[in-house]
């Protein structure tokens, strides 16, 4: 039997995960516009730069019915294997995305969110505890939320996201 957390077992994993990972993206944000969302755009460019399909891109306000509502929705189309949220994990009193995707989970990853607070550390220091990034599975749909500041985006695309959605769609499917 081999072990989950031995290099070369994780290695054979996403070797073998789907290469064809089809994502949505969501911005959410009471003030940006599909010109001016620098961090959905970073989500977009990374996913590109990836090989990775970027099947929808969204805006939705900071309002919990309607990201709810697209989040269902999308989860329920099986053309999408994952969902990348930005925006509204602070502590503001508009932010609630955290609130809004812990109650649709059927299973949460919280290594995420606690991975992308460590990796914010090393970069901003204390200032990290002001982010609920959050991620879970809707059925067998992978869902992560990430800050709305463009640098967070790109450090949890660059060191958390694109080295293992492959991976987390594969075992979400299985």
């Amino acid at each position: 039997m081999t072990n989950p957390f031995d290099s070369h077992s994780a290695q054979q994993h996403r070797q073998e995960a789907p290469q064809n990972v089809r994502c949505a993206v969501v911005t959410v944000s009471d003030t940006r516009t599909p010109q001016d969302d620098r961090s959905g755009q970073a989500i977009f460019k990374g996913l590109e730069e990836a090989g990775l399909a970027v099947a929808k891109r969204t805006i939705v306000p900071d309002e919990p019915a309607e990201l709810r509502k697209i989040v269902l929705e999308l989860a329920a189309d099986e053309q999408f294997d994952a969902i990348l949220i930005t925006g509204g994990t602070g502590i503001a009193s508009r932010d609630q995305t955290p609130e809004t995707l812990s109650g649709l989970f059927t299973k949460e990853l919280p290594g995420y969110g606690e991975l992308l607070r460590m990796l914010s550390y090393q970069q901003i220091g204390p200032a990290a505890i002001l982010s609920r990034a959050v991620g879970g599975l809707i059925d067998t749909t992978v869902v992560l939320s990430m800050p709305g500041s463009t640098a967070a985006v790109r450090l949890a695309m660059d060191k958390l996201i694109l080295p293992e959605i492959a991976h987390l769609v594969s075992q979400a499917r299985s």
